[in-house]
């Protein structure tokens, strides 16, 4: 049995599957900059979107590393996949500010 002070948190299937929550986050996120983006209107809802996606993301991906924890899996790597989402939001809150300069 692994502790969590035990450094051995190797887990492709959990690493496999945090990866691709984060890449559809990221994805969806990128779509909605998209949106904003593309078009000439500069829409402020596509604006919010991209960092409210991002946020919810993070929040899911701590949700799952609490689902994992408690079912004594490799948690770090979902809290890991949570804390990358949440700099992500962080540095995508000024997207809304530009839309509502511009």
């Amino acid at each position: 049995m692994t502790e969590d002070v035990e450094k051995r948190w190797r887990d492709p299937q959990t690493f496999r599957a945090a990866v691709t929550y984060v890449v559809a986050v990221v994805a969806v996120a990128a779509v909605c900059f998209a949106f904003y983006v593309i078009p000439g209107d500069r829409s402020l809802m596509a604006a919010v979107l991209v960092p409210v996606v991002l946020f919810a993301g993070g929040v899911g991906a701590f949700i799952q590393t609490y689902r994992v924890w408690k079912a004594r899996g490799t948690w770090p790597i979902w809290h890991g996949a949570g804390w990358f989402l949440f700099a992500l939001f962080l540095l995508c809150l000024s997207v809304p500010g530009t839309a509502m300069t511009g």
